[in-house]
């Protein structure tokens, strides 16, 4: 594989990674699935298979869950300060620091994306997370509740204790900390199951977390497809919580495997996000961020601004704007210095990805830019404008997670809050306007979790993420996502 990456030379570290058998980590042991079994990993720039990762699946997942259990129920990670928890955390962000040019490689290997997207996004924010939830270690407080009578009545926040994280492919390493920082953070325990696409920067941070010196047991991370150790992981009945990030779809089966122990779940889920540019914004701006909330990380973004919605005087300009950044944006591998865009992920989503243009284009929808795959080798796509689009077709109303944009124009602004909305998703929104009067009314009138105003995709670890409808259950990141691994014990005494 080395050989092939012209513009870069892979880190010898990265080299023996990817070149041995990766087994899963359980009671802080690194071992074998129970079965034996491995399966792989591709390089999804080249089609061929990058490594092989032990397939976890009920028996691992049982194995894994009786670790964290024990860990929580009787280990030394309850027992520990919240001060020394805080600090065995805050040292997981310096290894990643540590460790960020071979976590980059690796993530641009199994990922798709852009080295040097890995360097600059991925990498440094996965470090920032788990530093910002370090912090919040000490500060997870009750309060005291003033009652009528002779009594003393307060409340504590306990953790809410064995946790199973099931994370994505599009950011494997960023969910992998989105999702162990506020478990670790509030006390929990957990087994992480990375997506099977894309599990390599995971079991990476597994050494790095054994490294830090966090105790056997507190996490534990189990590689295998999502019909076998996902499945068995939500429905397991030792397990209290579950937390998952993917496809609407996914989350329902979800909700469903958790219902047998009646386990609290959270869900981050799909989108399809509007992106409302109105003609008193600045339009360069605008078009350059209309571009960014598409294309970035190939579409493969669950809040990507894949409807553009366009005030009608700007909308041909507006158009031929984001038309021409598409056509500027070079799509190569990742590991090529010019490269703006990597391959999608997998030939599933390949496939799933050219199948909604196929379907828009025969419906009538006009691909002003793009509209097909790029070449024949890898699994790339072009990015692309679709404009004539209607709010039956598919293209419009179901999340495709490629960089493909239905530019729709509008006239009363009334009628584009209805048409916004207008969906079964709410995760995210884009309003482009000097008027902040304007732009912070339709804010609030916006069914979405986030709603960003003359910027896009904007993140950071103090700010909530998470969506209306079905875009999911809870939020990601920020004080609110302690809430999601915290129960809340009330406590009355008479004096």
């Amino acid at each position: 594989m080395a050989t092939a990456l012209t513009s870069v030379e892979l880190e010898d570290k990265v080299t023996t990674f990817i070149k041995k058998d990766r087994k899963m980590f359980i009671n802080g042991k690194w071992v074998e699935a129970a079965s034996g079994k491995t399966f792989p990993t591709y390089n999804p720039a080249t089609g061929e298979v990058l490594a092989r990762v032990a397939e976890g699946d009920r028996q691992d997942i049982d194995r894994a869950v009786a670790a964290a259990r024990a860990a929580f129920d009787h280990g030394p990670w309850r027992k520990m300060s919240s001060s020394q928890r805080g600090q065995l955390i805050w040292k997981i962000a310096d290894l990643i620091d540590a460790n960020r040019e071979e976590l980059a490689e690796l993530e641009m290997l199994d990922n798709g994306k852009p080295l040097k997207v890995a360097r600059a996004a991925d990498v440094p924010l996965a470090a920032d997370l788990f530093r910002y939830m370090a912090g919040w270690a000490t500060k997870i407080e009750g309060n005291t509740i003033p009652m009528s009578g002779k009594y003393l009545a307060y409340t504590l926040r306990e953790p809410v204790g064995v946790v199973g994280q099931i994370i994505p492919w599009n950011f494997p390493l960023l969910m992998a900390a989105w999702k162990l920082g506020p478990a670790l953070a509030c006390g929990c325990t957990v087994i992480l199951k990375p997506a099977e696409q894309t599990p390599l920067s995971a079991l990476r941070l597994g050494e790095l977390i054994q490294e830090a010196g966090i105790p056997d047991g507190v996490v534990n991370i189990v590689s295998g497809y999502g019909e076998t150790a996902g499945a068995a992981l939500a429905a397991h009945p030792d397990v209290d919580k579950v937390a998952f990030t993917g496809s609407s779809e996914v989350g329902k089966l979800i909700v469903q495997a958790a219902a047998g122990n009646l386990k609290k779940v959270s869900l981050e889920l799909g989108g399809k996000s509007p992106n409302v540019v109105f003609a008193d914004g600045d339009l360069d701006t605008a078009i350059k961020g209309a571009s960014m909330a598409i294309f970035f990380n190939h579409g493969q973004c669950c809040c990507a601004g894949s409807r553009l919605y366009v005030e009608k005087p700007i909308f041909d300009k507006v158009v031929e704007g984001v038309s021409e950044h598409a056509k500027n944006i070079k799509v190569g591998p990742g590991w090529e210095a010019s490269t703006d865009m990597g391959p999608l992920v997998s030939e599933e989503q390949l496939n799933r990805v050219c199948g909604f243009l196929e379907s828009g284009i025969s419906e009538g929808a006009k691909a002003v830019v793009g509209g097909q795959r790029n070449g024949d080798v890898g699994y790339f796509v072009n990015p692309t404008v679709l404009v004539d689009t209607h709010e039956k077709m598919k293209v419009e109303q179901e999340e495709i997670f490629g960089p493909v944009v239905a530019a729709i124009p509008f006239s009363d602004p009334d009628e584009l809050v209805t048409k916004a909305n207008n969906s079964i998703y709410g995760l995210a929104a884009g309003i482009w306007t000097k008027d902040l009067s304007k732009a912070h009314r339709m804010a609030a009138q916006l069914r979405a979790g986030t709603v960003w105003i003359n910027c896009y995709n904007v993140f950071d670890a103090a700010l909530p993420f998470g969506g209306y409808k079905q875009s999911g259950w809870g939020r990601e990141m920020g004080h609110d996502a302690l809430e999601m691994y915290t129960e809340t014990k009330a406590v009355c005494a008479a004096i």
